[in-house]
């Protein structure tokens, strides 16, 4: 029995990806040395001196596929430049996923006539006293579908932009 709008067989893949699979796989045929050169090419600097050749692969092979798929979003950015700075300044820095998932907070979501209410916990949700790691998991097992777990909460973009303070 097939699903309806499923399809078994993946898609090919692109030209472009092809392409970048095939610079990848070619990364780890290369040596220490032949890494620091694409390094150099790729990134028109010299690599740091005591970078392993698995790391040096690493980075040349995110900058490869950075260049076919694109960057970091200035969202993404900002988020990062902000964790860094807190990280110089305070030794630490939060990485919640969103400011509505803060330990002992209580999301609350209707659906269908019945009110769902979830227990944030510092590693995962409470949900009809069992334990979840993602609210994802949780919205699938109240919907029988999949559906992002914080949008299904409401904690989506627009529930995060509504949240931050106002700048002024």
């Amino acid at each position: 029995m097939a699903l309806k709008g499923h399809n078994p067989t993946p898609p090919t893949p692109a030209p472009a990806s092809a392409e970048v699979a095939r610079l990848l796989d070619r990364l780890l045929t290369l040596t220490s040395t032949q890494l620091r050169q694409e390094w150099q090419r790729l990134y028109r600097t010299n690599p740091p001196r005591r970078l392993s050749r698995d790391l040096l692969r690493r980075v040349v092979a995110y900058k490869v596929q950075e260049q076919a798929y694109g960057g970091l979003s200035q969202a993404v950015r900002r988020r990062l430049q902000t964790l860094a700075r807190t990280m110089a300044q305070e030794g630490e820095a939060a990485l919640r996923s969103s400011p509505g998932q803060k330990p002992g907070a209580r999301l609350v979501r209707q659906w269908r006539g019945e009110t769902h209410c979830v227990l944030v916990l510092d590693d995962g949700f409470v949900y009809q006293d069992q334990r979840y790691r993602s609210l994802t998991a949780i919205a699938h097992v109240i919907t029988g579908a999949h559906w992002s777990g914080p949008r299904f909460f409401g904690l989506g973009a627009q529930a995060r932009k509504n949240s931050e303070p106002e700048r002024g």
